[in-house]
């Protein structure tokens, strides 16, 4: 009797740092059909990576009612399983966070504008 055995890629998860940045951006462009980024991008903050290419990433943004929440943004439409594990990830870190980004709305708006600023001076 054979056995099939099975190998499925493990997400990684990491912060998003700087560095990640060009990658980010590009993703947010090619998802949203844009040439510059604006406040939807939100300020990055965490990344899943498969085969070190970064796949997903969350963003913290301002939701409707001008509270802190964030955003998911993937390049390749994760797996439903790999999207909840994410999330969970994602939850958990924003949870544990009290930085001034995701506790202080007035400082998050201030680090976006920044990040988009920057990140459009191209």
């Amino acid at each position: 009797m054979e056995k099939i055995i099975q190998h499925r890629e493990q997400l990684q998860y990491t912060e998003a740092y700087i560095s990640d940045m060009g990658v980010l951006k590009n993703i947010f462009q090619q998802i949203q059909n844009c040439r510059k980024i604006n406040q939807n991008f939100g300020l990055p903050f965490l990344l899943a990576k498969k085969d070190n290419e970064i796949i997903a990433f969350a963003s913290l943004v301002m939701n409707e009612k001008k509270e802190i929440s964030f955003k998911i943004y993937d390049k390749k439409g994760m797996p439903d399983t790999e999207k909840r594990s994410f999330i969970s990830r994602i939850e958990n870190y924003f949870k544990k966070n009290n930085t001034p980004n995701f506790r202080d709305p007035e400082q998050l708006k201030m680090s976006i504008s920044r990040m988009v600023s920057w990140l459009n001076l191209e």
